[in-house]
């Protein structure tokens, strides 16, 4: 089973957040900065990387990304300013 990345999109500081999973993170995020896949994050402009997850097993970060979906917003805000807390473009980090 391959791995997979939870990952967390935004607008702006405090913006909009989209939750996703994907097994190739850099791709996915690709897509999504160059609005190349019609949907929620390209209709709200979601095009920086704020937060992401690694996991070994896809099955796991699909119910990671299930579970976060599910939070309340200002859970999901904590998980990011403990990983970013200047809401920092991490799509350079990936490279």
């Amino acid at each position: 089973m391959r791995g997979g990345w939870v990952y967390i999109m935004t607008n702006r500081a405090n913006g909009v957040l989209y939750v996703g999973v994907t097994s190739n993170l850099s791709r996915r995020i690709y897509e999504h900065r160059e609005g190349l896949v019609a949907g929620f994050t390209k209709q709200y402009g979601l095009k920086l990387l704020v937060y992401y997850e690694r996991y070994e097993d896809i099955r796991d970060a699909i119910q990671r990304e299930s579970n976060i979906k599910h939070w309340r917003r200002s859970w999901k805000v904590r998980l990011i300013l403990d990983m970013n807390p200047e809401w920092r473009d991490l799509y350079a980090d990936l490279a």
